[in-house]
């Protein structure tokens, strides 16, 4: 199943939804396409596949980079890093997510908003640990701020491949910082 799903991504990214054929996928996973239909319903139901997938593994490595962190500035840094090297390693991953931000109203755009909101809350629950005071709404506000930049940063990104993750991260340090910093214990 992981395969289709790596497949997908790929397929998706390159076409766009539209565009992609649950045969071509079919085809290039080696699999039959009522094979494909029978684990996923629906070329929709792939596509959710995906992006719940591409969720799951920005989840994993967001968190996994923020343990052990000493400082706030500390767990922001690598959070934003691990998010910005996610970005360039899993291109097709984010070229999916960011494409179906468009799609307004619909079950993919619905599983990118939840992406959105994956991130929020762990930014939200994270700053929790760091930051002084017991404002849950603004520490939330902060992180929707966050992930706003973060997303906008990485599609500015993507038009200047000589940007690294590390140059991403300093950028949006340096602007992200300098509001967050006197929250912080």
């Amino acid at each position: 199943m992981r395969q289709m799903i790596e497949v997908a991504e790929q397929v998706f990214s390159e076409r766009g939804y539209a565009a992609a054929s649950m045969d071509e996928i079919a085809e290039l996973v080696g699999v039959s396409k009522p094979m494909l239909y029978e684990y996923f319903n629906s070329k929709e139901g792939l596509l959710l596949a995906c992006i719940r997938e591409s969720r799951a593994i920005l989840r994993e490595v967001t968190e996994q980079a923020t343990v052990g962190a000493t400082s706030a500035e500390d767990a922001l840094r690598r959070g934003l890093l691990a998010f910005f090297v996610f970005i360039r390693e899993r291109r097709e991953a984010w070229s999916l997510l960011r494409h179906e931000m468009a799609l307004i109203g619909t079950p993919a755009a619905d599983e990118v908003e939840e992406t959105r909101r994956q991130q929020t809350d762990l930014i939200a629950a994270l700053m929790s640990g760091y930051f002084t005071g017991d404002d849950d709404l603004q520490a939330e506000a902060a992180a929707e701020f966050v992930v706003g930049a973060c997303e906008r940063l990485a599609i500015w990104c993507e038009r200047h491949d000589e940007v690294t993750p590390e140059m991403a991260t300093e950028y949006a340090m340096d602007v992200l910082w300098a509001g967050l910093r006197g929250r912080a214990r």
